[in-house]
């Protein structure tokens, strides 16, 4: 059953970034959204069915609205292509039902909760593999979109994100936040430069990817649990410091890579303020990841029975961490 769900999923995301056509790129959502939901509703917890529920409200939704933009155009201008999306009416639709799909500030509030509701690997799949789709059709779409809608789209996210973060003791719910900002960075660029967007999400899928099957390989889930991991595998804990740092985007690791070049487009276009505004907001991304360096390097002795017994239960470290930590540090350099 694990098998059919993946190249499903697989399947899905293929059929969407290949097409031209609004419908193949509907039907590659919608097998995403069915192929996804039995992963995050495995262990039969009530707030997983929760969360598969919220996720499955949230996304058809969303794939309600780009069927109902594309068929506006289509009954406009009776152009099907997704590139051909020139109705201002399709374009606002069409701008919601994607940030629906992706998670941006204002249709934000079922990412956490998701995320929050699934087990490690599904976040991992949840936040990297099922943005892909709708981040490609926005690229698609990018030159009919309003720019100064994204621009706000883009700004509030990365303030959302950065402000929620920091209240959050839950890691999964860290990383949700910390998805919402990145999104940020990548809308607001979105108009003027599509590649950058590209680059951007690489680059993130990248680190998050390293983050994610770091604390599973530790098996974190809130800060407390990630206080005593150093004495499971402390160059694990160290490479997951510099993957952070390196998603808070600080000059020497790879994720400053995007952030530059985003910041520098930005100025070309003679948006400067916007610029300031999105560096200033990604200090608060800064301050959360920094929380969760220091509790994951942080020496504290276990101190209760469940952390004595946890410190001797460790899956292996597998390749693939060190691939993704080391691209995720040194890409830039």
């Amino acid at each position: 059953a694990k098998l059919i769900f993946t190249t499903s999923l697989f399947l899905g995301t293929t059929i969407t970034i290949s097409s031209n056509h609004w419908i193949t790129a509907w039907a590659g959502l919608e097998i995403n959204t069915l192929a996804i939901l039995p992963l995050i509703s495995k262990s039969h917890h009530p707030r997983s069915i929760e969360a598969a529920t919220k996720y499955f409200l949230t996304q058809a939704t969303a794939s309600t609205l780009v069927l109902f933009a594309s068929m506006t155009n289509a009954w406009h201008t009776g152009q099907w292509d997704i590139t051909q999306l020139t109705h201002p009416t399709s374009c606002l639709i069409l701008t919601s039902a994607i940030a629906m799909k992706l998670g941006l500030v204002p249709f934000h509030f079922w990412f956490p909760e998701v995320l929050q509701g699934s087990p490690l690997a599904t976040g991992l799949l949840l936040s990297t593999i099922m943005k892909f789709p709708p981040v490609v059709l926005l690229v698609m779409t990018s030159p009919s979109l309003n720019p100064t809608l994204l621009t706000f789209m883009a700004i509030s996210s990365a303030a959302l994100g950065g402000w929620m973060g920091l209240n959050q003791t839950q890691t999964r719910k860290i990383m949700a936040f910390s998805s919402i900002s990145h999104l940020g960075w990548m809308t607001i660029i979105i108009s003027y430069d599509p590649k950058l967007t590209l680059l951007n999400f690489y680059l993130y899928t990248m680190m998050t990817a390293a983050v994610f099957l770091i604390l599973n390989t530790n098996n974190t889930l809130s800060l407390s649990t990630l206080m005593t991991t150093w004495a499971k595998n402390p160059t694990l804990s160290a490479m997951l410091l510099l993957t952070l740092l390196s998603l808070a985007g600080l000059p020497p690791l790879t994720g400053f890579l995007p952030k530059w070049l985003i910041i520098q487009e930005l100025t070309k276009q003679d948006m400067a303020i916007a610029a300031t505004v999105i560096s200033l907001l990604s200090l608060l991304g800064l301050f959360f990841y920094l929380r969760l360096a220091y509790c994951a390097t942080i020496t504290l002795p276990p101190h209760t029975t469940n952390h004595m017994k946890q410190c001797h239960t460790s899956k292996p470290v597998n390749t693939s961490i060190a691939i993704l930590t080391t691209m995720s540090t040194m890409l830039l350099p």
